[in-house]
């Protein structure tokens, strides 16, 4: 009877700590940074980069957030949140999973 008490313990206490680590996973992330196209990417975050970036996302190229500070890029999973901000430095709230981001809202700084 003990021992089965402790493998229950023991098994409680892995499921909260694995509960506990995806409970992070899909929270809302805020980020600033520049808005900019995945060929010039960190290159371009900065008010000259307008004019390039909205002239590569007219070719074709994704539109990507680099971040202020690190400069980290980070693709978008929904390009059309982004239209109308190319070039522009922004405040950005979504979902950040790895190297890429979901956008809910877009702000300007």
């Amino acid at each position: 009877m003990r021992k089965v008490l402790l493998i229950c313990l023991a098994l409680s206490f892995v499921f909260a700590l694995s509960a506990m680590a995806f409970d992070d996973m899909g929270k809302s992330t805020t980020v600033n940074g520049w808005i900019t196209d995945a060929k010039c990417g960190a290159k371009g975050a900065n008010a000259a980069g307008e004019a390039c970036t909205k002239k590569c996302v007219a070719a074709g190229e994704k539109m990507v957030i680099v971040t202020d500070g690190d400069s980290k890029v980070l693709a978008v999973d929904n390009q059309d949140a982004l239209k109308g901000h190319e070039g522009h430095h922004v405040t950005v709230t979504g979902t950040v999973e790895k190297d890429s981001m979901h956008v809910a809202s877009v702000k300007m700084m």
